[in-house]
C-alpha cells in the first residue's frame, strides 16, 4: 500500500479528518426562498461524504437574507433553517465524514443574478457600486456593524446545533468581511476605515463573535482572497501580517482563495492547475498558520504534491467534484492507497 500525504489524517481541535481532501463550498441556487436546505443538498452533499471526502463545506450560507447571493442560497438567519441542515449533517456522519458549513454575507453582491437589485438594498462598508450597471449599496451604520456581528454569532450557534464540525467564515470573492478589509472598496472614515487596523476590526470582530458561539473543540476555518489582482488592493502579505492575530482569535485554517471584489480577471497567463496553491504556501509558512488550497486542484498526484511539499495542509475541490463526487475513492486507486468504500459501493470497487 502506498504511503501518501493526501491521505494521511489531520486532526484541527477536537475533529479528526480521514484525509486532505475537502469539498470546496459552492453554491447550489436550489435553495427554497425562506433559505432552507432542499433534498438538493442532501443528495448533492450526501454523495460527496459517500465519495469519502475529509470534509464535505456547505454552500455559502447566510447570516441574513438580504445577504444571500441569491435568492435561492442557504441561510441560518432563523431557527427553522436548523433542521433541514441538521439532516445532512446526520446523514454526512453516519458515512463517517464531518460536515461543516461556510457562513456568509454578500454584501453588494448580494442578490447577484440582479446586479444588486434585490427586494432590499444592498449593504457595503461604502456606498461603491460593485461594477457599472450594479445597484449602489448603503454604507452600514456604526450601529448597523453591531447588528452584523450579532447576526454572524446567532448563525454559527445555529450551525454548532445542526450538527455541523467546522464553520468557514467567508472573507472572500468580493464579499462584505472582505469589502471591508480592502482599500479597493472600503473609503470610511470611521474607525472601520482607513489603516489596515480599521479595515480588519469587523474581521476580527466576527471572528471573535463566532469563536464565542463555536464550542471550543470545533474547527474554524477563513476563506479569503490572498489578492485582488489589482494595484493597491489586497496582497498576500497583507494575510502574512494577519495570520498570527487570526490564529491567536481562534481561527484554524486559512482556505486560500483570489479575486471578486473588482470585475478584474487574473493577469494573463495566471490561471492554470493549482495557481493559488503558493498562496497557500506563503501564508502557511510565514504565517505560522494551517492552510487549505483551491483551485484548479483536479489531478490526485497534484493534490498529493500540494501536500506533501508542505504548500497546503489541505486541499479543497470544486469542479472537479462536480464532475466526479467519487473523487477521493478514485484517487486513492491511482495513487496505490486502500481506503475503506461505502459497504453499499464494494461491487465496484477494483
Amino acid at each position: 500500500m502506498s504511503n501518501t500525504r493526501l491521505f494521511s489524517p489531520l486532526t484541527i481541535r477536537g475533529l479528526t479528518l480521514a484525509n486532505r481532501i475537502v469539498l470546496s463550498p459552492m453554491c447550489m441556487y436550489s435553495a427554497a426562498e425562506d433559505g432552507k436546505a432542499t433534498d438538493w443538498h442532501l443528495a448533492h452533499l450526501g454523495a460527496r461524504a459517500v465519495g469519502r471526502c475529509g470534509l464535505v463545506l456547505s454552500e455559502a450560507t447566510s447570516v441574513e437574507a438580504r445577504g444571500r447571493i441569491s435568492v435561492n442560497d442557504l441561510g441560518l438567519w432563523d431557527d427553522a433553517q436548523i433542521e433541514p441542515l441538521a439532516r445532512i449533517a446526520r446523514f454526512a456522519h453516519n458515512e463517517g465524514v464531518p460536515m461543516g458549513v461556510q457562513l456568509a454575507h454578500a454584501g453588494r453582491k448580494s442578490w447577484s443574478a440582479e446586479k444588486g437589485h434585490g427586494p432590499e438594498t444592498p449593504v457595503a462598508p461604502s456606498a461603491i457600486p460593485f461594477a457599472d450597471g450594479w445597484a449602489t449599496p448603503r454604507a452600514l451604520t456604526i450601529g448597523e456593524i453591531d447588528l452584523q456581528v450579532t447576526a454572524w454569532r446567532d448563525a454559527a450557534r445555529r450551525a454548532h446545533h445542526a450538527g455541523c464540525d467546522v464553520i468557514e467564515i467567508h472573507h472572500a470573492h468580493g464579499y462584505l468581511l472582505h469589502q471591508f478589509l480592502s482599500p479597493l472598496s472600503n473609503r470610511r472614515n470611521d474607525a472601520y476605515g482607513g489603516s489596515l487596523e480599521n479595515r480588519s476590526r469587523l474581521l476580527f470582530r466576527v471572528v471573535d463573535a463566532v469563536r464565542e458561539a463555536w464550542p471550543a473543540e470545533k474547527p474554524l476555518f477563513l476563506r479569503v482572497s490572498a489578492t485582488d489582482w489589482v494595484d493597491g488592493g489586497l496582497t498576500p502579505d497583507v494575510f502574512v501580517a494577519l495570520a498570527p492575530q487570526l490564529s491567536a482569535h481562534g481561527v484554524d485554517v486559512i482556505d486560500c482563495s483570489s479575486g471578486g471584489n473588482l470585475p478584474v480577471p487574473p493577469p494573463a497567463g495566471v490561471i492554470k492547475p493549482g495557481y493559488q496553491a503558493p498562496f497557500a504556501e506563503r501564508i502557511r509558512k510565514e504565517g505560522g498558520i494551517a492552510t487549505m488550497a483551491v483551485g484548479l486542484i483536479t489531478e490526485p498526484a497534484q493534490a498529493e504534491r500540494i501536500i506533501a511539499e508542505g504548500q497546503a495542509d489541505l486541499v479543497a475541490l470544486a469542479r472537479e467534484m462536480l464532475r466526479d463526487p467519487y473523487w477521493p475513492l478514485h484517487a486513492a486507486a491511482a495513487l496505490g492507497v486502500d481506503v475503506e468504500w461505502p459497504n453499499q459501493y464494494l461491487r465496484g470497487k477494483r
